[in-house]
């Protein structure tokens, strides 16, 4: 029988005074952070599901006094969720695709390859990290413009082919493969290109996997950057149409906003709950190794 792992504290460290006070003390400081988390939400769902009149009472009340789904509807009716949820999938499986072959690829190459100063590439793109994101957005733009590029979705994989984090994160994943494996490839005849798709690739699944959270994770939440590029109402991502036709929008009821704000933020909290190992794992390969 397999002995259950050992936690911080055993069941002998908490017959002590002082070590059951600090794990109260975790216990609390935990559930205050739950607490602060799942507020906004419930929040968010409750005044979705009340009439306009009592979101706007004061004092407000957590619970609805009456419950109106029909808001529910009212919310999938008031925009095109599904076409600006489409949208937004594009421009996440896009953005996944360029990671996978480019940010890829070149990884691979500066981690596996004999690439002629490959260490100064390194610390080059190590060094744009500390360049504020804000300061490239501008040039950012008027490339998109010159090549013709605005309202496409290329706007948003181009520059996703230039993500130096997610290149580091690759390239530290790769540097922690067996060689043996690679060169063996060699040895039978696989050129680099092959020993990539065939062998970097499935064993690296576990990465992949969290830069399509992450990935996923931006997409769904950026909307200032779709708002510049994309200059028509079919283009734009979910996060920009809501702020668009939702945040600004003050003559839109009070709860009918709460339950547009609701229902969009359920994928995300659904995606969370699938893939939170994959998550956690991600924060864990975020150190880059010098």
């Amino acid at each position: 029988m397999k002995s259950a792992d050992r936690g911080i504290l055993s069941e002998h460290d908490l017959k002590k005074t002082s070590n059951r006070i600090v794990y109260g003390l975790m216990v609390l400081v935990i559930l205050i952070m739950v607490y602060t988390m799942l507020y906004p939400i419930l929040m968010m769902m409750f005044n979705g599901l009340k009439s306009n009149q009592e979101v706007n009472t004061f004092p407000p009340h957590f619970f609805p006094q009456e419950w109106h789904f029909d808001n529910l509807k009212a919310a999938m009716n008031y925009i095109d969720l599904p076409m600006y949820l489409r949208n937004t999938l594009y421009i996440f499986v896009g953005n996944m695709l360029i990671t996978l072959v480019v940010l890829g690829m070149s990884a691979f190459s500066i981690s596996r390859m004999n690439v002629p100063y490959r260490k100064a590439f390194y610390f080059f793109f190590l060094m744009t990290l500390f360049i504020p994101a804000t300061s490239y957005m501008v040039p950012n733009f008027v490339n998109l413009k010159q090549l013709g590029l605005l309202n496409q979705y290329a706007a948003f994989w181009l520059p996703a082919g230039a993500n130096t984090f997610y290149f580091l994160l690759l390239k530290n994943f790769f540097d922690g493969l067996h060689p043996e494996i690679f060169e063996a490839a060699r040895i039978d005849g696989a050129s680099e290109p092959r020993s990539f798709f065939s062998i970097a690739v499935p064993l690296s699944i576990p990465i992949f996997a969290t830069l399509a959270i992450f990935i996923f994770s931006t997409a769904w939440n950026d909307w200032y950057w779709p708002s510049l590029v994309m200059h028509s109402d079919e283009k734009y991502t979910l996060a920009t149409a809501i702020y668009k036709y939702v945040i600004n929008v003050k003559a839109l009821n009070a709860n009918v906003k709460f339950a547009i704000l609701f229902i969009v933020s359920l994928p995300p909290i659904v995606v969370f709950l699938i893939f939170q190992k994959f998550i956690m794992r991600g924060v864990a390969l975020s150190a880059v190794k010098g």
